[in-house]
């Protein structure tokens, strides 16, 4: 019986192994015979980092079909870890808790996967033990704070031939790749693209500085143990350097990945201005290592002519939230992953049977007509004044689902030999060259060049 254990499980991680490899337009078909019973559409799953980001990962997990969370680690044992695997339990999901990663590599012979959602600066070192371990990973932008740690991502995904997705989740939105594939290359409803504007606002009661329960201190051994010289450090890690990367990378990295998504290309500069102005004494009672704003100017090469992408990220204010503005001389998008933002708007100049068909097939919503507006206090219109231009939203919605759910369905489905991964390695270490330069950018205080070889792990 043990022989016969031992087959099903090798012959079940080799199928699981060789579908990832041949890519897509496999059929996946069930092992039968399995000892425990279950098919080889299970996917056996280890949460590593069960902070704010794993909880998201782990609660858009449970609308896949197939995936059973088997292990959970996290060094807060009182909070994080106890949150987790008391949810998996009431989802009855049969686990068992670690704290130290390599404890539960040693144990755990019977994973597929991890979903890796710690600090930043523990990213490659998880990346590179779980791919060596014999397990896909799918680990959270941003992909290491250190170029160097992606490269050791690299290696190692290339060496061991498991599949390794970077956490940009847009990447398999379908807003997104409809955008993309129907509206930009597809119908060039833009034209020629010209300029990029985007932003990610957050409230100052949003980046306040976390606390902790009393009760539920980690000791000061564990926390020097796993890279943190305090509670408040561990809790707020994204602020500090050689933990995270600060603003750019928590919340611009998703939208500047789009910018070269949708450009098709990498960026030639950079030149930006950011500082701690705000997030200080007295405002805050420990003075944080990151800015607290950036504002940042890309310059891409697009084959006649530059575009310069805008982007700026703030915390001390909400207005107008997060979103991506691209614009061109036909036409602009606006979109955004919050609250299924997607609208196209058409220049006064086309005329608007250009766009009829792409109503007919489907591509973009009727259009709706602007309000017209009368200039205030009896003020004339400035005959240099454009029109505003007609609407069109996008007819793709995410159905109600997590934002990061179809990005985790595609990792699965990769896993299974169905489909290639929307956001691999190469494609997150592309961003992270071009994100984690704007700090070295901020620090020179001018354009700083990116070479093709930059982008080439």
């Amino acid at each position: 019986m043990n022989n016969q254990k031992t087959a099903n499980k090798i012959d079940r991680r080799s199928f699981l192994r060789s579908t990832a490899a041949m890519g897509a337009g496999l059929a996946f078909s069930p092992i039968i015979g399995r000892a425990n019973a279950a098919s080889a559409d299970t996917i056996n799953v280890a949460l590593l980092g069960a902070g704010a980001e794993g909880l998201v990962l782990m609660d858009a997990c449970r609308n896949i079909p197939g995936v059973r969370f088997k292990a959970v680690c996290d060094i807060w044992t009182a909070y994080n870890q106890k949150r987790v695997s008391r949810m998996l339990k009431a989802y009855r999901h049969e686990h068992n808790t670690y704290v130290d990663y390599q404890d539960m590599l040693d144990k755990e012979k019977d994973l597929d996967a991890v979903l890796i959602a710690t600090p930043d600066f523990w990213h490659s070192e998880h990346t590179v033990a779980c791919l060596k371990a014999g397990l896909h990973v799918y680990c959270e932008k941003e992909m290491s704070n250190t170029l160097e740690g992606a490269k050791k991502m690299m290696v190692a995904a290339k060496e061991t031939g498991k599949l390794m997705q970077i956490g940009h989740q847009r990447r398999s939105n379908p807003r997104y790749i409809h955008a993309y594939d129907k509206l930009i290359t597809g119908a060039k409803l833009l034209g020629k693209i010209t300029t990029i504007n985007g932003q990610w606002n957050r409230s100052k009661t949003a980046c306040e500085d976390l606390g902790s329960p009393r009760n539920a201190q980690i000791d000061q051994a564990t926390l020097e143990k796993y890279g943190f010289k305090s509670m408040q450090q561990f809790r707020n890690w994204r602020w500090y350097k050689g933990l995270g990367g600060g603003p750019i990378v928590d919340l611009g990295s998703h939208q500047i990945d789009i910018y070269s998504w949708f450009l098709g290309a990498n960026p030639k500069s950079v030149m930006a201005s950011g500082g701690i102005d705000y997030w200080k004494p007295p405002v805050t009672a420990i003075a944080h290592d990151w800015y607290d704003n950036v504002m940042a100017i890309y310059e891409y090469e697009i084959g006649d002519r530059t575009v310069r992408a805008f982007y700026q990220t703030i915390t001390t204010n909400s207005s107008q939230g997060y979103f991506e503005k691209f614009m061109g001389d036909e036409g602009s998008l606006e979109i955004s992953e919050a609250s299924g933002r997607g609208t196209l708007y058409r220049e006064a100049w086309v005329p608007a049977e250009n766009w009829e068909k792409w109503v007919k097939m489907g591509f973009i919503k009727e259009p709706v007509a602007p309000k017209e507006e009368k200039p205030a206090g009896g003020a004339v219109l400035d005959v240099r004044e454009s029109p505003k231009p007609p609407s069109y939203d996008i007819p793709v919605s995410m159905e109600g689902k997590p934002y990061h759910q179809p990005h985790l369905e595609n990792f699965f489905d990769a896993i299974k030999g169905k489909t290639k991964l929307n956001c691999p390695g190469e494609i997150g270490y592309e961003t992270a060259v071009t994100v984690l330069k704007v700090n070295d950018a901020v620090a020179a205080g001018r354009k700083l060049d990116f070479k093709p070889e930059d982008f080439e792990a």
